[in-house]
């Protein structure tokens, strides 16, 4: 990433927003403001607005983050090896931006039996109108 566009991102998230989003970290569970979220509309990209989940694909994991059964948007949400912390785990990214935004899991719900488990620092949510 160039410096330039570091110090856009620096200047545009806060600090948490930033740790989470450019440097691949994590917020506590139960911590996030969307990981009990009920309102009706779409979870964009905190870093470049692009959709990437709605609410009607939104469930309680029991987790403690944001969980979705889908992205809205597949093209705007990709995948990546993640080895960190001693775990084989697939990372979720912005497809537009390369922010991070979680993991993905297997053990979701019927119909896909995926769980996008995300960062609610890495997300904007905008309502239904």
């Amino acid at each position: 990433m160039s410096d330039d566009r570091d110090a856009e991102w620096r200047e545009k998230l806060s600090p948490e927003q930033y740790k989470i989003a450019r440097e691949k970290g994590t917020e506590r569970a139960f911590t996030g403001r969307y990981w009990d979220h009920k309102g009706e509309g779409a979870y964009k990209c905190v870093c470049c607005d692009a959709e990437l989940f709605r609410s009607a694909d939104k469930y309680d994991s029991g987790s403690g983050w944001p969980s979705f059964t889908q992205a809205s948007c597949p093209a705007n949400v990709g995948t990546e090896d993640d080895g960190s912390l001693f775990m084989k785990r697939t990372e979720i990214v912005c497809t537009q931006c390369g922010a991070h935004l979680g993991h993905v899991f297997e053990d979701g719900p019927a119909p896909t039996g995926q769980r996008f488990c995300v960062n609610s620092a890495s997300l904007e949510f905008e309502a239904d109108e």
